[in-house]
């Protein structure tokens, strides 16, 4: 019986996009379902009845939800390009980082440095900068944070290397500085070169308008 990977997302889900760049990584063939998530479908209902949200993998006809928990799935099911190192204290500190960068401390941030009340931009844009300040120490002298090539970490912080730079250009706000931040900034560069990276990233004539619209004052949702 043929393998059946199926994944429901939408467009402009960083969330989504994860998954998609992991999946591509280690080689699955799968089929992917656009949801709308103002007229949710019935597969995404049944599938995710808790949060009611994308991403959803549906792998041989049983659901799988969560960002966090598909990747690990993924990681622990298909064998080829590990996501994670071998060994098991690096391993460790790869998902520290992995949950660092999705901590919604340093999700709230972003929003409120781009998105947030006026007055309290220049604060945020401090505590942003402060929390980025971590990454820019992890990656030390290493072209990826997973060291020669794109792991989990690389690809959970695809709201840095992307969706950050579309912020700017959407609000004119500028955060990700060469100045402030060189090894980010080169690990940005590296990272969208990557030709996995470069085909599964939303067009930006389309993204910049959409995140215009979606963070009118609303927090990201996971």
């Amino acid at each position: 019986m043929a393998e059946e990977v199926v994944l429901h997302g939408l467009w402009a889900s960083p969330y989504s996009r994860r998954v998609e760049v992991a999946l591509k990584l280690k080689g699955v063939q799968y089929k992917y379902i656009e949801e709308d998530l103002s007229n949710k479908s019935p597969s995404l209902l049944k599938y995710n009845p808790v949060h009611k949200m994308i991403p959803i993998l549906v792998h041989n006809g049983k659901p799988i939800v969560d960002s966090d928990v598909i990747l690990e799935y993924i990681e622990e099911t298909w064998q080829e390009y590990p996501l994670l190192p071998e060994d098991h204290y690096e391993r460790a500190r790869a998902r520290f980082w992995r949950k660092f960068i999705d901590n919604q401390v340093l999700l709230a941030a972003l929003l409120k440095a781009f998105w947030g009340e006026e007055n309290g931009r220049e604060k945020a844009l401090e505590e942003a900068s402060g929390l980025l300040n971590f990454l820019e120490e992890e990656l030390k002298e290493k072209k990826f944070f997973g060291g020669e090539r794109i792991g989990m970490v690389d690809i959970v912080a695809n709201v840095i290397g992307f969706w950050i730079g579309t912020f700017e250009e959407g609000t004119g706000i500028e955060l990700l500085t060469v100045d402030k931040f060189p090894k980010l900034c080169n690990w940005v560069d590296e990272y969208l070169s990557s030709s996995v990276i470069k085909e599964n990233l939303p067009p930006k004539d389309k993204l910049i308008p959409f995140v215009r619209f979606r963070f009118g004052g609303t927090s990201a949702s996971k």
